[in-house]
C-alpha cells in the first residue's frame, strides 16, 4: 500500500466543470502502424512488434533514463501547465492569492541568477546549527523540526485511516533514513561502484555548502549509520506485508520500547498529542534505528542530519548544488545523461505545492466534461465484467463470492477532478525569501495540514491524486478508485478511437484498479475498507496457489544478466495488470459489443485492436541502470513484461492472433494461471 499525501487547493474564479474554454483536442490515430516492427514476428515477441517502431521514432532523450508512451503524455502536460504559469507572470496578482502564489512560486525557480548569487546561503544558518549540537538530546529533539520541514531523517510518521478501523486517522510510524533509499544499496556488494559514487555526492554538497572541518570523515560517518539502519531494515516484499506490518502501539508501549525519542515531545511538535494509538510498520527496524540513535557518537549524528538536510535542499539552491544531485541519484543511479531544463524544474514545484488549485485550472481548459460519461460507460460495464468473473470462479466458495460482490459494488469511483477543492490560504508564498525559505514554509504548512487529520474521521471525499496528474490509484481503505483528467487523453483514453482500442487502454486502466481491490493485499480489506478476512482458510489457501505460480514466473525473467525479476514485490501489480486485461477484454465483448461485433478496422480484428491498444501504453525506451534501480525500487514490472509476461497466460490472446506450439509467445496450458 502507497503512503499518500498530495497537496491541494483552493477556489479560484472559475468553474472546474465548464467546457466553455475547453481547449480542442488533437486527433490522435486510434492505432498508428508507425508503432510496429513488423521485422518481428508478432507471435513470438508481441511487445517488440508492437512498440518497436514507436521505439525507433521515439530514441530515449538524454534528460532520461525511461522515456515511454506515459512520459509523452506527461511531457505534453508540463507544457500544458507552463503555458498557464507563464501566462500569470505577465500579470500583478494580489499578494496571498493562488495566482500570486503559483506564479511567485514559479519564478523563484526560473531565476538562476539569483540561486547562484546565493549558493548556499540559504541553508547556512540551519546548516550551522544542525553542525553546533553537542548535546545528544538536542540533536534527537530536533528530528521533530526536520520532519515538520520535509527533511527525511532516521524514521518518518505520518497520517492515514487505521486499517482495523478505516473511518479514522491515526499516526503510523515507518523506517526511513536512508540516503540511496534502498537498503540493497548498502547491503548488497554488487551496488560498490554505486555507493563509491554516493560518498563522492556526500563529499560534493558538504564541500558546496562550505561545510569545514574533516569532511571525509563526516561522510564516512554518514555512510556507517546509513549501513546499520540498512542492516536491520524491512526488504522490500516485508513491507508489502499489510498485516506484519500493522503494529498498534499505546504510548506507554511507544515510550518503553522505542525509548531513544521523547516521544511525547516529537509527537507535540509536529502538532499531535494524547494519542491513544500509534501505529508502528517495522518494529525490529525502528528498535535498530533507536539503537543507532542512542549509541552512535553526537558528531557523527549531526554529520548524518546534516548531510540529509543539504541533500534535501540541493534542487532549491545554486544549479552547482542542483547538478551535484543530478548527477549522482540521476545519472549514476538511473543512467540519465542531461539533468532536466530549468524551466521543467521551476513549473514542477508549484505544480506539487499548489497542484490542485493548478489541477482546478487544468481541467477547466483541458478536460472535456462529455467524454466523463462515456469512461463511466466503460467502468460500469467492466464492474459488470467483474461480478461475472468472479460468479464463474472454479477455485473460490459461494460465502467467499458473495463479499467479494459485495465489495465490487461498494466500490467508490472517481473520475476527473475533486468535488471539492481545499482552501490554500493560510500558505504564504514570499518572494522575499529564498526558494529553498518558500520550499521549507510549504512543507511545514503541509506537516501542519496533514497533522490537522489524527484522531478525526477520514475524509472520503479527498482526491490522493490531482486532476493533473498521469495516472490513476485504488485506495483499500476507502475502497476507492480514481481517475484523473489527465489520464484521459491518448493513448489511454481516446475520444476519436473505436470501442477495442479505448478498451485495450484506458479500459484495462479502470480494470487494473479495480483488481488491486482483490490482489494480494487489497484483498484483505472488505468492503469498507477495514483490514478483515472475509475468505474462507480453504479459498485464501487457493488463491495463494494461483498467485505463487504467477511469482515463479516472473522470478524467472532475467532483466539483465544475473539480475531477475522480483515476482514477489511486483506480484500486486502484476495480479492487477492480468485482471485488468481479462476483465476489460469481457467488458468490451459481453457489454460495449452487446449489440454487435464491429467489423475489422486497418486489418485488424477488434480483439486483436485490444490488444495492440494495451501493448500502446508501455511502449518505452530505458536504460539498463534504470531497468536495475527500477527492479530493486518499483513494484511494477518493467514495461515489456507487463505486455509479454502477462498476455502468454490469456487464452482470449491467443485467439486473436492465432498463437500455437510453435510460436515463443506460446505457453503451454498447464503452465498458466488465471486468477481473477
Amino acid at each position: 500500500m502507497k503512503k499518500l499525501l498530495f497537496i491541494v487547493a483552493s477556489a479560484l474564479a472559475m468553474t472546474a466543470c465548464s467546457t466553455n474554454s475547453v481547449e480542442k483536442q488533437e486527433v490522435v490515430p486510434a492505432i498508428d502502424a508507425q508503432n510496429f516492427d513488423e521485422s518481428i514476428a508478432r507471435n513470438d515477441d508481441f511487445y517488440q512488434w508492437a512498440t518497436g517502431g514507436w521505439q525507433k521514432n521515439n530514441p530515449l532523450k538524454p534528460e532520461y533514463s525511461r522515456y515511454g508512451s506515459f512520459d509523452v503524455l506527461r511531457e505534453n502536460n508540463e507544457i500544458r501547465i507552463n503555458d498557464l504559469f507563464s501566462q500569470m507572470t505577465k500579470t500583478e496578482a494580489e499578494f496571498g492569492s493562488v495566482e500570486q502564489k503559483i506564479s511567485d512560486l514559479y519564478k523563484l525557480g526560473l531565476d538562476e541568477e539569483r540561486l547562484n548569487r546565493e549558493g548556499a546561503e540559504p541553508i547556512r544558518e540551519a546548516l550551522n546549527a544542525i553542525l553546533a549540537i553537542e548535546d545528544r538530546a538536542e540533536l534527537i529533539a530536533s528530528i521533530a523540526q526536520l520532519h515538520t520541514d520535509g527533511i527525511g531523517v532516521f524514521f518518518g510518521g505520518y497520517p492515514a485511516a487505521d486499517l482495523a478501523d478505516s473511518n479514522m486517522t491515526i499516526f503510523y510510524l515507518d523506517q526511513a533514513g536512508l540516503g540511496m533509499g534502498n537498503r540493497d544499496y548498502y547491503i548488497d556488494e554488487k551496488n560498490a561502484e554505486i555507493k563509491a559514487a554516493y560518498l563522492v555526492y556526500l563529499e560534493k554538497i558538504f564541500t558546496l555548502a562550505g561545510v569545514e572541518g574533516d569532511v571525509k570523515k563526516m561522510v564516512a560517518d554518514v555512510v556507517a549509520i546509513e549501513d546499520a539502519i540498512a542492516e536491520k531494515s524491512w526488504s522490500n516484499v516485508e513491507c508489502r506485508d499489510i498485516a506484519k506490518g500493522y503494529n498498534p502501539h499505546t504510548m506507554a508501549e511507544l515510550r518503553e520500547k522505542y525509548s531513544a525519542v521523547d516521544w511525547d515531545a516529537y509527537l507535540a511538535a509536529l502538532g499531535v498529542a494524547d494519542l491513544e494509538k500509534i501505529v508502528v510498520s517495522q518494529p525490529s527496524s525502528l528498535e535498530n534505528i533507536m539503537n543507532v540513535i542512542a549509541t552512535t557518537p553526537v558528531e557523527a549524528l549531526r554529520a548524518y542530519v546534516a548531510a540529509h538536510y543539504i541533500d534535501a535542499a540541493a534542487s532549491y539552491l545554486s544549479e552547482e548544488f542542483a547538478v551535484a544531485s543530478f548527477e549522482f541519484f540521476g545519472k549514476t543511479m538511473s543512467g540519465t545523461q542531461e539533468i532536466r531544463p530549468r524551466w521543467k524544474r521551476a513549473m514542477g514545484v508549484p505544480n506539487n505545492v499548489l497542484s490542485e488549485a493548478v489541477g482546478q485550472m487544468y481541467v477547466a481548459k483541458y478536460f472535456p466534461e462529455s467524454e466523463k460519461a462515456r469512461v463511466e460507460s466503460m467502468v460500469f460495464n467492466i464492474q459488470k465484467a467483474f461480478s461475472k468473473h468472479i460468479e464463474a470462479l472454479d477455485w473460490m466458495s459461494q460465502d467467499t463470492k458473495a463479499k467479494a460482490q459485495e465489495k465490487l459494488a461498494a466500490f467508490t469511483v472517481k473520475i476527473g477532478y475533486p468535488n471539492k477543492w481545499k482552501d490554500y490560504s493560510t500558505l504564504t508564498v514570499d518572494p522575499a525569501k529564498s526558494y529553498w525559505e518558500n520550499v521549507v514554509e510549504a512543507n511545514r504548512w503541509y506537516t501542519a495540514d496533514a497533522m490537522a487529520e489524527v484522531g478525526k474521521p477520514v475524509d472520503r471525499e479527498k482526491w490522493l491524486m490531482p486532476p493533473q496528474m498521469v495516472n490513476a490509484y485504488y485506495m483499500p481503505t476507502t475502497n476507492e478508485i480514481c481517475f484523473p483528467a489527465a489520464i484521459l487523453q491518448p493513448p489511454f483514453y481516446n475520444p476519436n478511437a473505436d470501442d477495442a482500442v479505448n478498451y485495450g487502454a484506458i479500459g484495462v486502466v479502470i480494470a487494473h484498479e479495480m483488481t488491486h481491490g482483490f490482489d494480494d493485499q487489497g484483498s484483505q480489506f472488505d468492503k469498507v475498507g477495514n483490514m478483515n478476512d472475509w475468505w474462507t482458510a480453504e479459498d485464501r489457501a487457493a488463491f495463494e496457489a494461483k498467485t505463487n505460480i504467477l511469482v515463479e514466473q516472473f522470478n524467472a525473467i532475467e532483466i539483465l544478466p544475473g539480475l531477475y525479476a522480483d515476482g514477489k514485490y511486483s506480484l500486486g501489480e502484476n495480479i492487477a495488470d492480468q485482471g485488468g486485461l481479462r476483465l476489460a477484454f469481457t467488458g468490451l465483448v459481453d457489454y460495449a459489443w452487446a449489440n454487435g461485433r464491429p467489423e475489422d478496422i486497418d486489418g485488424f480484428t477488434g480483439e486483436q485492436r485490444f490488444y495492440i491498444g494495451y501493448a500502446t501504453l508501455w511502449a518505452q525506451n530505458i536504460t539498463d541502470q534504470e531497468k536495475e534501480r527500477l527492479t530493486k525500487v518499483d513494484v511494477h514490472s518493467l514495461g515489456c513484461n507487463r505486455v509479454n509476461a502477462t498476455l502468454r497466460n490469456i487464452q482470449s490472446f491467443y485467439d486473436a492472433f492465432g498463437i500455437t506450439e510453435a510460436d515463443a509467445m506460446y505457453m503451454p496450458v498447464e503452465e498458466r494461471v488465471i486468477i481473477w
